[in-house]
């Protein structure tokens, strides 16, 4: 059922006028705070913290989710998108990351001009999205995934620059996330003149931009160049986004839900629904500014907005992924293949590999950076030191082994080659479950639990999305990164808070190994080793599963039980690797494809040589991140994702 646009409006704007009203009579009196928007009396603190504070934070609200509105308009129909917006486009999150760049090494950049260094990092970011999505013509849903893909890159670029000068770039976190505190009119004389240009330039490309309804087919026929047309509005999003970003932060979800409640709607026009979705965006973030306004002590000064509007945006990209339409395709089941001329050379590179990890530990236990310079323990006879490095090594290679196998059997029994449990959302899953036990004080049979919590729901919204579509590759890495953003958002909050404990769930979510120990590793051997066996006695459904479903019923296979087994054997898998390197490495997508790479088909042999390459991509991350900026140190699962985001994005131009 639609809603009436005028009574949507008219709902948020009630609400909004209630608040407010009740704002101004919290601060004072409503005659007050009426006289504070024109005058102010300097020697009532109530009428200068209207005056300055409250009324200025006000109006900001108003025109920023303006702005991203009207930057998500132009995005979704220049490029015929209903889920391109700055937020999902990693528009906002490479302006994010110029400033952070340009405030460590730059800062002169930043004196000169703030909007400028965030636009170029606008541009830079938009640019690689079109890289990655150029040879499948700018498809809508690989449009977006490319653009979240970049968002995860640059938060892991940004997490460790974060972790490497915590005292330089805490409250540029907090600002970043899109805290709206202001402390006078100066962002809104900014913000005004530049959004009503903006504003003003698209209206001479409504025309055009209406003609794209049709198709791109269509418009060029009617004179439109397209190129031209592109360049323009998306430039004007940029721009749009960048002002925003630079006064105020990110600001989550805005820019793609006040397009999609208008088109929801009903409006189908281009002005009016530009005009609905800019008062809609502004209105909802006005809205949601207030309601943490009133959060009880110091959690309404340190919450974000921008944070607290992107954990909206998990369940909206949800709600919309059912709606998009995608290409009706099977996923492909080329590793249920057996070519026996290549598995001469997949036993033997396993044997390789299998003979290489002793000598690769032993030399990334003994040789190693240190203040004098490289060092080789045997020559230094500092062999107190293995007591801190063979547990790390140990856990990271543990974690590489469980997280690959939790990889391969995800792709096998999707049949999906860019499956994974960081890329589908389930690592992420499991994080917020640990970050909810983490907070609550519980120990670490409560990590476990409601690890194993959060990794199961993440499984259970893929599957109830993905299964009448068949398990979309495209669909699955949606539904993945649409997780991801709420853990993200999560991930915001805890560090906004200020509480002690938020470092140190950074340096986790990151992937350290800093904090393994002998009795720690202890659980995870256990774990690791009932794991794999069961793994391996599974191996026969992962072989017979990727043929069909009616292929697998007729050999006998009841597949409602072997996928629901499977699924929670990931799970478990999941949460114990989650549990020592935090949820993003893509081990578990690098892993399979490498193995894949050298000629393995069968499940066991997959199985056993995705296990070993784990291990060798963990081995090799924990030692870089010791290793590449020391005496700092880089956590060995942001080492693993900034390797594997590469990766991932190289698949995606094969996707």
């Amino acid at each position: 059922m639609k809603i009436l646009p005028l009574s949507l409006v008219a709902l948020l704007l009630a609400l909004l006028v209630s608040l407010a009203v009740f704002h101004l009579n919290t601060n004072g009196s409503l005659d007050l705070g009426l006289f504070s928007l024109w005058n102010v009396d300097w020697s009532s603190s109530q009428s200068v913290k209207l005056h300055l504070t409250w009324w200025p934070r006000f109006f900001t609200t108003l025109i920023a989710g303006a702005a991203l509105a009207a930057a998500g308009v132009l995005m979704q129909q220049v490029l015929r998108n209903p889920l391109a917006s700055p937020s999902t486009l990693g528009v906002a999150s490479g302006a994010s990351f110029a400033l952070m760049i340009a405030t460590l090494y730059a800062p002169w950049a930043i004196s000169f001009s703030k909007p400028l260094v965030a636009m170029l990092g606008g541009l830079g970011s938009m640019a690689l999205v079109f890289a990655l999505s150029w040879r499948r013509a700018l498809s809508p849903t690989v449009v977006v995934i490319s653009g979240l893909v970049v968002n995860l890159y640059f938060a892991a670029f940004s997490t460790v620059f974060l972790m490497m000068n915590q005292d330089k770039l805490s409250g540029l976190m907090i600002r970043g996330a899109g805290a709206l505190v202001q402390t006078g009119w100066g962002d809104i004389v900014y913000l005004v003149p530049r959004l009503l240009l903006a504003i003003g330039i698209a209206f001479f490309f409504i025309k055009p931009l209406a003609l794209l309804e049709l198709s791109e087919e269509g418009a060029k026929s009617l004179g439109v160049s397209i190129a031209k047309l592109r360049i323009v509005c998306l430039g004007l999003a940029v721009l749009l986004t960048s002002w925003v970003v630079a006064k105020v932060g990110i600001i989550g979800v805005v820019g793609l839900a006040a397009p999609a409640i208008a088109r929801a709607s009903g409006i189908r026009r281009l002005v009016p629904r530009l005009l609905v979705s800019m008062l809609i965006g502004g209105l909802i973030l006005t809205l949601a500014d207030l309601i943490i306004q009133q959060l009880p002590g110091i959690a309404a000064m340190i919450v974000p907005t921008g944070a607290a509007t992107a954990a909206l945006g998990a369940p909206l990209l949800l709600w919309l992924l059912p709606k998009l339409s995608l290409r009706q395709a099977q996923a492909q089941t080329v590793m249920t293949r057996h070519d026996v001329r290549t598995m001469g050379c997949s036993r033997g590179a396993m044997l390789a590999i299998f003979f290489a990890l002793p000598v690769l530990a032993f030399v990334f236990t003994t040789f190693s950076l240190q203040s004098e310079g490289w060092q080789f323990l045997p020559n230094t006879s500092q062999w107190h030191l293995m007591e801190w490095r063979w547990p790390r090594l140990l856990a990271a290679a543990l974690a590489g082994i469980m997280l690959a196998l939790a990889g391969t059997i995800i792709q096998r029994m999707s049949g999906n080659p860019m499956a994974s449990p960081e890329v589908m959302g389930v690592s992420s899953g499991t994080a917020l479950g640990f970050i909810i036990a983490t907070f609550s004080g519980l120990g670490i049979v409560g990590l476990y639990f409601w690890g194993l919590v959060g990794a199961t729901v993440s499984l259970a919204v893929i599957v109830l999305l993905n299964r009448k579509s068949g398990f979309q590759p495209e669909r699955v890495l949606l539904t993945g990164v649409a997780i991801t953003a709420l853990m993200n958002a999560v991930q915001s909050f805890v560090l906004a808070g200020g509480d002690p404990r938020s470092y140190q769930a950074l340096a986790w979510l990151s992937g350290s190994t800093y904090y393994v120990t002998t009795d720690s590793l202890i659980p995870l051997l256990i774990s690791a080793m009932l794991f794999v066996v069961a793994s391996f006695s599974l191996a026969r459904w992962l072989d017979i599963l990727p043929l069909g479903e009616p292929s697998a019923r007729a050999i006998g296979i009841n597949v409602g039980l072997a996928r629901g087994v499977l699924l929670v054997l990931v799970a478990l898998l999941t949460v114990s690797a989650t549990l020592v390197i935090g949820p993003i490495s893509f081990v578990g997508l690098m892993a399979p494809h490498l193995a894949r790479l050298m000629g393995v088909s069968k499940a066991r042999d997959h199985l056993l040589c995705s296990a070993l390459v784990g291990i060798f991509l963990m081995l090799v991350a924990d030692w870089l991140g010791r290793q590449l900026l020391y005496p700092q140190e880089i956590p060995a699962g942001l080492v693993a994702s900034l390797i594997g985001g590469i990766y991932l994005m190289w698949g995606l131009r094969r996707l």
